[in-house]
This record gives C-alpha cells, structure tokens and sequence, in this order.
C-alpha cells in the first residue's frame, strides 16, 4: 500500500543497520490511549499503530539532555528539531518491522526473556523484573533481533571471491607496522640551564661520527642514554612505538644511516638505523575470517536497507509532526 501524508508530513530518513542493535533496551512500549492521555495527540499513524507525542519526548529524553549541554541559540533548537525527527523516525522504523515480525509470526519465549535479563544483570545493568514495560521492551527489541536475523542475515552469503577482493581494495588495513633496529645516542642536559651545553656537546659528537668515530665509541662515551653501554642499542622498535619527531628524522635513512641531531623533551638524541623491515602485509590466508566478518557486516546493511524501503513501500504512514 502506498505511504500516505498529510500537508504537514516529512519524509522518513532510513536508519543504518547498525543502529538497530544500538537501541537501547529500555524504550516505551507503544502507547494506549487512556484517560491521563487525553491531552496527548498523536504524531504519527504505522499502519494500524498509533506514536503519541508522549512517546517520543520519551524517546528523545536522553538525546535531548545531551544536546542541551552541548549547544546554545539557534544551533541548540535546529539542533533540537533535527533530533526530535530522527527519534519519530527510528520509532516508525521499529513499529514497522514488529509488525513484520507478527506477521512472520516471529515470537520470542519467557524463557528467552529471562535470558536477556540474566545476562544485562551480568554486565551491572539495573533491571526491574516486576515492572510489565521493562519485560515488554526487552521482548520487543529481542523480536527486532530475530526478524532480522531471520528476514536479513539469514540471506546473506560470503563467497571467497567478494572475500579476495576486499582484501585487495583494503590490503593497507591489514599491514604490519614497519620495523627498526636502532641505536642512539642520548644527550640531556644537566641541570635547567643546561640546554645550550647539552646541544654544544650534541654537536661535537656529531662532527665525530662525521669524521668517522665508530657509533658504538661514542656512544659508550657521550651518551647519557640507558642502552650507552651496550653501544647504544635500542633493538627491535615498531613503527608507531618512537616519538613522531624520531620517527620523521630516521624515515628516509637507510640501514647504517645516521640521523642529524634531535631534540625531543628528554634531550638531544643522535640515532642510527641498524636496520629495517619494510612494511608488509598479512597474507590473505591469516586474515580471512576477518574479512568475512567485514563483507557480511556490509552486505547485511545493504540488504537491511533494502528490505527497510520495502516495508515502507508497502506500509500506510501518516506524519503528523
């Protein structure tokens, strides 16, 4: 059936897949009308459900708290309506697939509800099991779950041909960090004032090395470092474990290339690239349920879109917001 709206309606924005597992649990179950109720008015029509505008301040408490910490003036009201639409919105999305779920006839047990309530007392949620809303909204959004899991994912197949091509279009997501060999050596100054004498012996040292002193003298010699004993050497260091002013100063060496001089918050360093390990990439093999895992979460996205527009398509919708 098509979607019908009155002058004042807007359109329906989709949400992503990934949001339908971030609803949180205790949401307001769908409204009946009552006597306290009466003022209420309704804000939108999902077939033959009812959205009150009770249920979406509800809905949009949270968000709305947030928003007001955050934002002043016209951006905090522009700020405000933007939210507001979109909490109408995932609440017209989450009517429709319950109802799909009806008509599936996909139900969810007691013993499952009971479930879901041990394990969020687990993880230190506060839950009270008396309360009728709280056991109905965990029952809802565990529906939600399954009809998707069932009408969604189900569907969904990997082949190892979308698999190798992901891994080709984004094999830099599975490269190992680049590795040195290093050795350094370490001037600090002596006390506060000592910056300019620090640097002046940094410089003699350097003039060594460049008139061919053996780095593992000097530094056995000069260096305050921890490693001076050993020649300086620092071993095996990842790319990404070094201060980025190092970092940048040793990239375009070579091994047994020597830096110019450094200064960091420890002092001046001098260091020279022993060796390194040119960027590789997990082989295909080592990464392969990994990337599985990545096609199917994107795939399931396109098709949950997909099958969210449907049900739109074929659902009567008023928006009266």
């Amino acid at each position: 059936m098509p979607v019908h709206l009155n002058p004042v309606s807007r359109t329906i924005v989709p949400v992503t897949f990934g949001l339908l597992f971030a609803l949180l649990w205790f949401r307001p179950a769908p409204s009946a009308f009552s006597a306290t109720q009466l003022e209420d008015r309704i804000v939108a029509v999902v077939n033959t459900d009812l959205i009150l505008q009770s249920d979406v301040k509800r809905e949009l408490a949270p968000e709305q708290e947030r928003i007001r910490q955050q934002y002043h003036g016209d951006e905090l009201s522009q700020r405000l309506k933007t939210a507001e639409y979109m909490a109408l919105t995932k609440m017209i999305e989450r009517r429709l697939q319950l109802q799909e779920a009806k008509a599936k006839s996909v139900d969810v047990s007691d013993h499952e509800v009971k479930q879901a309530l041990q394990q969020m007392k687990q993880q230190g949620e506060k839950i009270n099991e008396k309360d009728p809303l709280s056991l109905r909204n965990i029952r809802d959004q565990l529906t939600l779950l399954k009809v998707v899991d069932r009408e969604v994912r189900s569907g969904v197949m990997v082949g190892d041909a979308e698999m190798k091509r992901y891994y080709k279009e984004h094999q830099t997501r599975f490269a190992l960090p680049e590795e040195y060999t290093l050795s350094q050596i370490l001037i600090q100054p002596r006390s506060a004032d000592g910056t300019a004498e620090a640097l002046e012996k940094a410089r003699i040292v350097m003039t060594e090395l460049k008139q061919g002193e053996k780095f593992e003298d000097a530094a056995l010699r000069y260096s305050d470092g921890p490693n001076a004993s050993r020649g300086g050497r620092l071993g095996l260091v990842r790319q990404g474990e070094l201060l980025p002013t190092i970092e940048r100063a040793i990239a375009p060496l070579v091994p047994g290339g020597i830096s110019e001089i450094i200064e960091t918050s420890e002092g001046y360093h001098i260091v020279r690239v022993d060796d390194r390990t040119p960027k590789q990439f997990r082989p295909f093999d080592e990464v392969k349920f990994e990337i599985q895992a990545l096609v199917f979460q994107q795939k399931s996205e396109d098709v949950f879109q997909s099958w969210l527009v449907n049900l739109k398509n074929k659902a009567y919708i008023e928006i009266k917001f």
